[in-house]
């Protein structure tokens, strides 16, 4: 993670502005849930970013999570952007986050552009799949 000079605390990876612990920490601990699909969708990039898979997993629909998640341990995750949001406010069943995520694999960068699609499971959100932006 990276350092913020003006109060020496780490900041978020997702790049929201706020120090991990305001921000997806406590998702990844599992000690709260993200009200918001913008949210859940900070916090899945953060667990790829420190290799999370518990949490991917927690926050993945079973019925669409893969058997495998692959966390590419020689990727380097470089930044996210969000770029759009359809719902997925704290009172919406479904939300659908666009977004590009920045990587390097192998000495090559690479950025990964889809539109997430989220839904409500057990009553908190969850990644269902995404799929390349049109």
């Amino acid at each position: 993670m990276k350092k913020n000079k003006e109060n020496n605390t780490q900041t978020c990876p997702c790049e929201s502005g706020k120090s991990y612990a305001d921000c997806c920490q406590p998702y990844l601990e599992q000690r709260s849930e993200p009200d918001t699909a913008e949210a859940l969708m900070r916090s899945r990039y953060t667990a790829f970013f420190l290799r999370d898979e518990a949490y991917l997993r927690h926050s993945w629909h079973p019925d669409t999570c893969p058997k495998k998640i692959h966390l590419g341990e020689s990727m380097r995750w470089l930044g996210l952007k969000i770029k759009n949001t359809v719902a997925g406010s704290t009172n919406d069943a479904t939300g659908e986050v666009e977004f590009v995520a920045r990587n390097k694999s192998s000495g090559r960068a690479n950025r990964l552009h889809e539109n997430s699609h989220f839904g409500r499971f057990n009553g908190r959100w969850v990644y269902i799949d995404g799929n390349e932006p049109r």
